[in-house]
């Protein structure tokens, strides 16, 4: 898709259109499962190096980040948000749904604390060897654990997924272009050209 100045002297000016509103939704939603897509494959070559050689923090952060986006494309707040239908249109084999239910479910784990402490940290009493006379608790043990469980699987599933809803997403959009373009025609030139101008750089 365009955007900012076209070519040479031509200029281009922001629309704010209901359909073109539609239109950078779309725009938005290609935009962050293009992220998806881009943390998995960057995932993949994470988790392709010896346990010993990874950084802890750069898998989960990247895990946690492709979720967080994948989920945001299903968000009730987005004016053309996806939807259920989108997934299950989509040409592929297997427990498709089933997976991205799981997907949403585990965003959801992510974004929100959870209902019972115990299910991230498990707090335990460090208690004096049991061969000692006099026994006591000597200390307290606080021990994390992940919540997000990374697999080769599931990335490149997740990755395959936002793949395919991308061009999906892809060929709605450039219907909608034809529909913005089709407004844009019926507005008033004068104030059109009287815009201020967008940049290359233009979100």
């Amino acid at each position: 898709m365009e955007r900012g100045v076209v070519a040479g002297t031509s200029l281009t000016v922001a629309l704010d259109t209901p359909s073109a509103r539609v239109l950078a939704d779309q725009a938005s939603i290609i935009n962050d499962l293009q992220f998806v897509m881009d943390s998995c494959k960057r995932l993949l070559d994470e988790l392709a190096r010896p346990q010993e050689d990874r950084d802890g923090v750069v898998p989960q952060a990247l895990w946690s980040s492709a979720l967080v986006a994948y989920a945001r494309c299903f968000s009730a707040d987005r004016r053309s948000g996806l939807a259920v239908d989108d997934v299950q249109n989509l040409p592929l084999q297997g427990a498709v749904m089933k997976f991205h239910t799981w997907v949403i479910e585990e965003c959801g784990k992510l974004t929100a604390p959870p209902a019972d402490p115990y299910e991230a940290v498990t707090i335990g009493a460090a208690l004096a060897p049991p061969g000692q006379k006099k026994r006591r608790v000597e200390g307290i043990a606080v021990f994390t654990t992940s919540r997000v469980l990374i697999d080769v699987i599931g990335v490149r599933q997740l990755g395959g997924l936002a793949s395919e809803l991308a061009k999906q997403t892809a060929q709605k959009a450039e219907k909608q272009q034809h529909e913005v373009l089709t407004d844009a025609q019926q507005l008033d030139l004068d104030g059109l050209y009287e815009s201020p101008p967008l940049s290359t750089g233009a979100a």
